[in-house]
């Protein structure tokens, strides 16, 4: 920090670039630049050190006097189980130790309220590794809470015109292709499954499935806006690395919704969906 070392910014083309990384024997930064549309690359130079990042970067090291390690773990290389696995790394800084110590406060307040802890000791829900990681059951406390919660929601959206549906949990694999959702989230998808010679999948989404309601009746625009409403429960395929508690799990359910209307009624509806997204995170205390 008291050297104030800066950080120089280069920009050089994708073919530099991989040349750079050839040279120093870096198959990661290869891997991830070969993937990189074609154009300028930003590098970043801090003293001997250079290194492939979009930035932007604090100009020089004067304003990281505060650091600490936070914590390690080990990742598979993009995410694949067959890759190698390397050590993962955090950290944060501040420009003062005491900007440092508040967020430290912060965090060991912060798990005191963890919602891990509190799910257990409250039996509100679990996860047990006979029914699958990622996959948790609400305990008779947790379904009161999850139950009072939907009929608080579903107050709000009958009274603004929303019409509840249920979609199954399984469907055609051709519907998400058709949807154009399968090329972009096939990686995060739990593997198809072979019924009657045709390919099935857990529910990653609930889109595709309100499209097919939707279309399946000719409309007029005397029946638009139409809302459609639905507590969904869906499934992706996230690593097992990633799982944690109900923040990041392999089954859920959505509170979701989607509204079809003329180009005339967009500006309203997307008002009143702001107003009704504003309406349930202050009615929680959560900032808006």
């Amino acid at each position: 920090a008291r050297k104030k070392s800066e950080f120089k910014r280069k920009d050089i083309s994708k073919q530099e670039a991989l040349e750079f990384y050839k040279d120093k024997g870096n198959e990661y930064k290869v891997d991830l630049i070969e993937d990189l549309e074609d154009g300028t690359i930003t590098f970043y130079t801090q003293g001997d050190f250079t290194d492939l990042c979009r930035g932007p970067h604090v100009p020089n090291t004067g304003d990281v006097k505060a650091v600490k390690l936070t914590s390690l773990a080990g990742a598979y290389w993009r995410g694949n189980n067959d890759s190698k696995q390397l050590t993962r790394i955090y950290g944060i800084s501040f420009p003062k130790q005491k900007m440092l110590e508040e967020h430290l406060h912060r965090i060991e307040e912060a798990k005191k309220r963890d919602h891990r802890k509190l799910g257990k000791e409250l039996g509100i829900y679990m996860i047990d590794s006979m029914v699958g990681s990622g996959l948790p059951m609400w305990l008779p406390n947790g379904t009161v809470l999850r139950r009072t919660l939907e009929a608080f929601l579903r107050d709000k959206q009958k009274k603004r015109g929303y019409k509840e549906v249920i979609t199954p949990h399984i469907a055609n694999i051709e519907l998400y292709k058709t949807s154009g959702h399968y090329p972009y989230y096939k990686d995060s998808q739990f593997n198809p499954m072979e019924v009657d010679n045709e390919e099935y999948m857990l529910k990653p989404m609930n889109c595709p499935h309100h499209h097919r309601i939707y279309s399946n009746d000719l409309r007029s625009y005397r029946d638009l806006p139409l809302r459609l409403a639905e507590f969904g429960s869906v499934y992706r395929y996230e690593q097992s690395g990633e799982l944690s508690g109900l923040s990041r799990v392999r089954g859920f359910t959505q509170d979701d919704a989607h509204i079809y209307c003329t180009h005339d009624q967009l500006k309203q509806e997307i008002k009143n969906t702001i107003e009704l997204t504003q309406l349930v995170f202050s009615t929680f205390g959560m900032p808006v």
